[in-house]
This record gives C-alpha cells, sequence and structure tokens, in this order.
C-alpha cells in the first residue's frame, strides 16, 4: 500500500480553472517593447538628478553654465 494521500475527484470547478489557465496563456499577448526613443540632435531633456553636494558644488563654483559643465563632464564620461 502507498502513503500517498487519497485523490480528491476532480470537479467541474477543477477542470474549470484549469481550462482557463491554458486558454490565457495561448491567447494572452506579451507587451511590446517600447519604440526606442531616437536622439534629436542639440535637444535637452528636462530630469531630476540626484548627486552629491559636493559635486554640485564644484560645478557651481564657476558661476553661471554650471549645468552645461555638468552636461559636458557627461558626456566624456559617456566617451561622446
Amino acid at each position: 500500500m502507498s502513503n500517498d494521500p487519497p485523490r480528491r475527484p476532480r470537479t467541474l470547478n477543477d477542470a474549470r480553472t484549469e481550462a482557463e489557465a491554458v486558454f490565457k496563456k495561448v491567447t494572452t499577448k506579451a507587451p511590446e517593447p517600447a519604440p526606442k526613443r531616437v536622439a534629436v540632435p542639440n535637444v535637452r531633456e528636462q530630469v531630476t538628478l540626484r548627486i552629491d553636494q559636493d559635486v554640485l558644488e564644484y560645478f557651481q563654483e564657476g558661476g553661471p553654465g554650471w549645468q552645461d559643465r555638468i552636461n559636458d563632464a557627461l558626456r566624456k564620461a559617456a566617451g561622446k
């Protein structure tokens, strides 16, 4: 004799649940990836960026144009 627990009889709800799960797998489409954005030259995008206070102060010490200097430093770091 086996030590397996006795199987309960299959009910209509079990069959329905299994059928719905199979149907959902077959009919559900995977989401399409968002289209890749094309970079337009000389167009800037406003973003929120968290940087250390001392780094911000370093760029702001040079006066106006500090955001351009940060952009130039990031561009250089990106190899562009």
